[in-house]
Parts: C-alpha cells; sequence; structure tokens
C-alpha cells in the first residue's frame, strides 16, 4: 500500500479522498499494491468527516514521513502551494496537482526539481478537469509534431454563452442564472474575463512547445462585451460564438501564437456543437490529423478522478522521473500584432463607404433586422495591427470578434 498525503481538503481534495476510497478497487486493477491517504493538511480540522482522524495542520509531519511517497496539491494560489510542493519534490515525494494558476507561473521549475530527486510533478487535471488531455500529449502524440491546440475550456462562459444564443437571454440574467444553478462562483471575474481559459491555454502551449509560456504572455479577452445581437449576427454566418483558447505552432520557425478570446466558431467544426458547461479540445498532429477531446470540464469528482490519475502513475513509477517534456526555458511567441485573422465587425450605417475604403470590396456584409441604425461586416485575413489601424478610421465602430479560420 503506497501512502499519500492530500493539500486542502476543499472541494477538490476531498474529492480525491472519496475517489480513492471508493474506487479501490478499480486503482488496484492497475496498481495492485493499491494507495491510502494517510494525511490531510488543512488550517481546519473536520470532526464530523469520516477523514477527521488524518487530518494534520504542520506540513513537516507529511515531509518528514518517509511513507509519503506521493503528495496531492490541491490548495489552490502559488503560496504556500508552491514552497510545499518544492519542499515535497525535493524530499523524492512526487506531486499531483489540479492548481493551475501553480502550473501556469512555476510548472517548468517544479518539473525540472522533479526530474533532478527522480520524482514526478504531474497536473493532468489543471487543464479540462476530468478530460484526459495532457496525458496523451505527451504520451500518444509522442511521435506527433502537434500544429494546434483549440479549446473550448472554461464551463462557465459556455454555459452563459449557450443561454444567451438560445434563449436571448441578456448576459448578466444568464450569469445570474450560472451562479443560482452552482455553475459560476459569486465573484465570477476568473471565469468571465478569460483569465482561467487563458491560464489553461497557456499550460497547453507550454506542453506542445517543451517552453513555458504564462498567461500574462497571452492576449486574453472575456464574453462581458458579447450581447444578444451578435448572436443574431453570428445566425447569419452559420456561427456560434464561443470562448476559446488557441495555440498554434510552426514547426519552421518553432514560434507559437496562443491567444484567449471570444471566436465566431463555423458550422461543421467540431468545437461548433459544444454547448452548456462541457468543455471541448482540438488537438491537431501533423500525421494523425484532428483529435477531439470532450467532456465535463470541471465539478468535484471529475476533477479529483483526473488528480487521482495522475496519483497511480506516479505510484506505479516511483523512484523514477515521468518526463513531462517540460523545461525551464521559454518557449518563443509570435508577435500577436502580427498574427491574421478574419474579424466581424459592427458599426453605423452611415460608415459604410468607410468600411469599404479601409478593408476594400472584399468584405461580406451580414445584417440584423432588428438594427436598423447599424451592419456588421467580416473582413479577409488581416494582421491585427493593420486591423487596429483602420478601424481607427471608423468612427463608429462598436466592437470586433474574431472568426475561427484555423
Amino acid at each position: 500500500m503506497v501512502e499519500v498525503a492530500i493539500l486542502g481538503f476543499g472541494t477538490v481534495g476531498s474529492g480525491v479522498a472519496e475517489v480513492i476510497d471508493q474506487n479501490q478497487a478499480e486503482i488496484r486493477r492497475d496498481f495492485p499494491e493499491g494507495i491510502h491517504v494517510k494525511y490531510i493538511l488543512d488550517l481546519r480540522d473536520f470532526p464530523d468527516s469520516p477523514y477527521g482522524d488524518r487530518v494534520v495542520h504542520d506540513i513537516n509531519v507529511i515531509l518528514d514521513d518517509p511513507e509519503v511517497q506521493v503528495v496531492c496539491e490541491t490548495m489552490g494560489g502559488k503560496s504556500p502551494a508552491c514552497e510545499f510542493s518544492k519542499a515535497a519534490l525535493e524530499r523524492g515525494k512526487s506531486v499531483c496537482t489540479s492548481n493551475k494558476e501553480l502550473v501556469d507561473a512555476l510548472g517548468g521549475q517544479l518539473a525540472v526539481i522533479a526530474a533532478q530527486h527522480n520524482c514526478s510533478y504531474l497536473f493532468e487535471a489543471s487543464v479540462g478537469g476530468g478530460i484526459p488531455v495532457l496525458r496523451p500529449l505527451r504520451t500518444s502524440f509522442s511521435q506527433e509534431f502537434i500544429t494546434s491546440v483549440i479549446g473550448i475550456l472554461n464551463g462557465t462562459t459556455n454555459y452563459i454563452l449557450t443561454k444567451m444564443e438560445r434563449e436571448g437571454l441578456d448576459f448578466a440574467t444568464c450569469l445570474k442564472e450560472a451562479q443560482d444553478n452552482g455553475f459560476a462562483e459569486r465573484n465570477p471575474e476568473a471565469d468571465i474575463e478569460g483569465y482561467d481559459p487563458c491560464r489553461k491555454i497557456a499550460i497547453l502551449a507550454s506542453l506542445v512547445t517543451s517552453g513555458n509560456v504564462k498567461y500574462q504572455q497571452v492576449p486574453c479577452e472575456g464574453i462581458t462585451n458579447i450581447d444578444t445581437d451578435d448572436f443574431v449576427y453570428a445566425k447569419q454566418i452559420h456561427s456560434h460564438i464561443k470562448l476559446l483558447g488557441v495555440c498554434t505552432h510552426d514547426k519552421e520557425s518553432g514560434k507559437v501564437y496562443v491567444r484567449c478570446a471570444p471566436y465566431l466558431v463555423p458550422k461543421g467544426h467540431p468545437l461548433y456543437g459544444v454547448a452548456d458547461v462541457y468543455n471541448g479540445i482540438l488537438v491537431h498532429g501533423n500525421m494523425v490529423g484532428d483529435l477531439m477531446f470532450y467532456g465535463s470540464g470541471a465539478g468535484k469528482l471529475p476533477t479529483a478522478s483526473a488528480v487521482v490519475s495522475d496519483i497511480v502513475e506516479c505510484c506505479q513509477n516511483i523512484g523514477h522521473n515521468i518526463d513531462i517534456g517540460l523545461k525551464d526555458t521559454d518557449a518563443v511567441l509570435y508577435d500577436p500584432m502580427e498574427w491574421e485573422d478574419r474579424y466581424f465587425v459592427r458599426i453605423a450605417k452611415e460608415d459604410l463607404v468607410k468600411a469599404t475604403e479601409a478593408f476594400g470590396n472584399e468584405i461580406q456584409i451580414v445584417v440584423n433586422e432588428n438594427k436598423n441604425d447599424e451592419f456588421a461586416f467580416v473582413t479577409p485575413k488581416i494582421r491585427e495591427r493593420e486591423f487596429q489601424e483602420k478601424i481607427a478610421k471608423i468612427p463608429s465602430f462598436k466592437k470586433s470578434i474574431r472568426l475561427l479560420t484555423i
């Protein structure tokens, strides 16, 4: 029996304990020795919990116990999660985490420390909740050059956008409904402003390139500027509006383009039908082509299940480092201002001539019969720098949304 410790007994941490206990038979199918939770680190006591007698308040109890070989960090945030994870790795204890903030900020450093001490640092649950995508990227795609990863990586925003489109409700109403149904936090900023999916696409880009991509380097837009009229226009061009994380990797230059923003996803694209709280991640390999990962991107047990999958893999490799391909070096990023996209643009009707002068006669006009004072158009592919220069010449510019063309 391998002893493990859980750091943080919140939603995910308690779920990890539950999965290990309830699915012990399934765990033993691949790891006959079995896994046991010896300690739970938390500031609180849990006298009514069946795990209450395992709670400790001092990290050194865990660090100094040679029986503990795997540590599960589900605390969240960078500190003290980073210090505790680093200390465990330096003692040869593998660490598994769902903490995307820490993985994004310092994942490369912690992976290097793990390799130096013959243990592992795994974080399957940090992206996509229960969807197994990170492990396939480093195993099933080991022979592939991954050219792109595009994902709906946040269930909260996907739920809101789906409700707005299907029921014609405004953003504020759909956000409140998401909160009432437990799909959005009381403070939803990380979701609706795009910070959560931005961190996730940064992690995916880091794994694709084997170089660090920090979310602060990634252009990020949320969905707070999307309104019901945008969906009327989207219907005219047979598209759905989705908040996407986009990563494109160029084999010749080695550069990677990364962005998190709302996109118009055309009918027929694999991500077009991903609705409600579900996540979808489309990976393209240069030989295998497109592969789609779909499922619950959040929730107590789906996320905990992903953490436990990492625990099992670490237990199967005690004394050895699982190379996840992540190094403590920085990826080479494309200048986002030089990236080409097509744009959906809303302006006042009187500026049609100016739009044609700026973007040429190739623009595609899109009409919303409910908006007599405006119209929209779709540009040809254009660099963002050039787009910003041209759109500045149109005084009535209201907003733009990118079209997914990958």
